[in-house]
C-alpha cells in the first residue's frame, strides 16, 4: 500500500470516528423490534406467545419473517400462517436468528438516492456469502447454521460508512481504486465499531475484523472466520488480494475442504441456489 493511500486510509477512520461522534454519519442501528427479541430469548424467560406478541408490533417484520419461514430454508410440510406456528416450529433460537437477519437489511438502506446502487451491490455480495456460508456450515459440527447466514451477511458491514463518507468528501477519496484501497484498509474498525455498537457476539465482532486477511492462523478449531472466508471463495466476489493457491489459505485447512476443488457438486449447488432466493426475499 502507498505512503499516500496510508495516509488517506488514516484520515478517512479519524473522520468517520469524528463524523460519528459529531453525528454527521450515524452509525446503522437495527429496529427495537429485533432488539426487544433478541433480549427476550436470550433471557429465556418469554414463551412463543409473548415472542409473537413482540413481533406482531412490527407488522412489516412478521410478514418477512413468515415468508421466510415458509422459503426452501426450512422446507415446511405444511404453510406456516402464523408467527406462534413460526416460533412453536421452528423454535425461539431461530426465530431470533432470523429476525436479525431480516432487521440487519435496514442498515444496507440509505435516503441518500446517490448510495442506494452501491448499497444494494453490497447486499447483494451479503446474500451471496451468507447463502455460501449456510451450505458450508452444514458439514460444521462445531457452527451454527443460522449464525453462518448472520456472519456472512454482517462481513462487510464496516464498508458502509466509508461509502457514505466518500460521498461527502470526494478530495479525500478522488477514484475508485483509491476508495477500493482505503476500505481494504479500514473496514475492519468500523465493522468492529457497528457491531460492537450492536452489542453482537465476539464471533461476529471477529468476523467484520478479520475476514479480510487471508492469512490469518489460530490455534482454535474452526469458527466464522474461516467459513466466511471459504464461502467469498466460493463467490463471485473475491477479492484481488486474496491467494489464488488455496493451498495457502489456512480457512480452507480448518474446514478440511479439498484446496483442489472450488465448485459445489450438483446436490450442494441446488442448495445454495434456493437458499440465495430465499434470503433474496429479506
Amino acid at each position: 500500500m502507498s505512503t499516500q493511500i496510508q495516509t488517506n486510509s488514516l484520515q478517512a477512520l479519524q473522520q468517520i470516528n469524528t463524523a460519528v461522534e459529531t453525528d454527521q454519519i450515524k452509525l446503522p442501528t437495527l429496529p427495537d423490534i429485533a432488539l426487544k427479541i433478541r433480549t427476550a430469548v436470550e433471557k429465556g424467560d418469554h414463551s412463543a406467545a409473548e415472542i409473537a406478541e413482540l413481533l406482531a408490533q412490527d407488522s412489516a417484520l412478521s410478514v418477512r419473517l413468515l415468508q421466510l419461514a415458509n422459503s426452501p430454508l426450512y422446507r415446511a410440510r405444511t404453510e406456516i400462517d402464523s408467527l406462534q406456528m413460526a416460533i412453536t416450529r421452528l423454535g425461539v433460537r431461530i426465530v431470533k436468528e432470523l429476525v436479525i437477519m431480516l432487521a440487519i437489511k435496514q442498515a444496507f438502506t440509505t435516503p441518500n438516492k446517490a448510495l442506494t446502487e452501491q448499497f444494494k451491490e453490497i447486499w447483494q455480495t451479503s446474500i451471496d456469502v451468507a447463502a455460501t456460508c449456510r451450505v458450508l456450515a452444514k458439514a460444521q459440527p462445531g457452527l451454527d447454521v443460522e449464525h453462518a447466514v448472520l456472519a456472512g451477511l454482517i462481513h462487510n458491514i464496516g464498508t458502509l460508512p466509508i461509502i457514505e463518507l466518500a460521498n461527502h468528501k470526494a478530495a479525500l477519496v478522488p477514484d475508485m481504486q483509491t476508495l477500493k484501497e482505503i476500505t481494504h484498509a479500514i473496514q475492519a474498525p468500523v465493522g468492529d465499531k457497528i457491531l460492537s455498537f450492536w452489542n453482537f457476539p465476539q464471533s461476529l465482532i471477529d468476523v467484520a475484523s478479520l475476514w479480510n486477511d487471508f492469512s490469518r492462523k489460530h490455534d482454535t478449531d474452526a469458527d466464522y472466520v474461516d467459513l466466511v472466508q471459504a464461502a467469498i471463495l466460493h463467490t463471485q466476489h473475491v477479492p484481488d488480494y486474496a491467494p489464488d493457491n488455496w493451498s495457502d489459505i489456512p480457512a480452507i485447512h480448518k474446514l478440511g475442504l479439498d484446496p483442489t476443488i472450488r465448485t459445489f457438486d450438483e446436490t450442494m449447488q441446488t442448495e445454495l441456489d434456493e437458499t440465495r432466493e430465499s434470503l433474496m426475499q429479506i
